[in-house]
């Protein structure tokens, strides 16, 4: 039998929470709507992971802010969770492999690797990366192998 020792570990893939919260503050037309609470309880995780604090150690505020998301009506909290129906995936398409006809394939991803968030690449390479407006950085180019 395993002891807990009452420490939280990061989910493999990042803190799905901090993905979460990054992707509503990426989506200019989700505005939060979350009053002066929620929007000290943003500043306080943001400010905290921009000096170098691990995501895990703001569970507290994470809860908190999930309590201000609900009572504000988003009914997913800080879950990325969908409430609108989505349509069947297309079938599986067969992904080109890098070589001397086709470039090599990257993503997106968090800047610092704290969370899960990855994105397509914008189609134009002149366009600049979307941005992380947690770390107030641009997502960083992960290859793909």
């Amino acid at each position: 039998m395993g002891t807990d020792t009452g420490e939280r570990s990061e989910p493999r893939g990042g803190h799905a929470r901090l993905a979460e919260l990054c992707r509503r503050l990426t989506d200019a037309s989700a505005s939060l709507n979350l009053g002066e609470e929620g929007l000290r309880l943003v500043d306080t995780i943001t400010s905290a992971l921009r000096s170098g604090l691990p995501p895990e150690e703001l569970e507290d505020s994470f809860d908190e802010l999930e309590e201000v998301l609900l009572a504000a009506g988003h009914s997913a909290g800080l879950g990325s969770y969908r409430t609108t129906p989505t349509l069947p995936p297309p079938g599986y398409q067969r992904l080109p492999v890098p070589g001397p006809a086709h470039p090599p394939l990257h993503v997106l991803a968090c800047p610092r690797g704290h969370c899960g968030r990855v994105e397509a690449p914008p189609g134009d390479d002149a366009a600049p990366h979307p941005g992380c407006r947690v770390f107030d950085q641009p997502l960083r180019t992960v290859p793909l192998r």
